[in-house]
């Protein structure tokens, strides 16, 4: 049974990739369509219209076989060898640098909102 409820939580999930991919070709956006399904996602279960309840189960079987994703993208680099031969050793600093970049405003910027949230609470708290 709980297979079943995976499926079927996966297969909603989808139906917001299938409207993402919609509404990218009807309105002619320049995102892609799973990210504008993405973007409902979040803002279904931001408004309280989807509860977390409903894609919980199926979100995670998603995050367990999310690196199988990627193989597709790490085997095509193979076709750009050429690029990597001659400057490639340039892509090695820049790629650490931008990721601890990418780590600390991350960091930053989730400290700065759980503090914001914080004062929140205890201000409503207070009252």
């Amino acid at each position: 049974m709980t297979i079943f409820i995976k499926l079927v939580q996966v297969a909603f999930l989808y139906g917001f990739y299938l409207v993402g991919s919609w509404l990218q070709t009807v309105l002619h956006l320049p995102l892609p369509g799973s990210i504008i399904g993405l973007l409902l996602v979040w803002g279904a279960l931001s408004t309280k219209l989807l509860s977390l309840n409903w894609i919980e189960s199926g979100a995670y079987t998603l995050l367990s076989v999310l690196p199988i994703f990627f193989i597709p993208a790490t085997v095509a680099i193979m076709n750009y060898g050429h690029f990597f031969a001659g400057k490639g050793s340039l892509l090695i600093p820049i790629t650490i640098i931008s990721t601890f970049l990418t780590m600390g405003i991350a960091s930053f910027v989730s400290q700065s909102v759980a503090k914001r949230n914080g004062k929140r609470k205890a201000g409503s708290e207070c009252s």
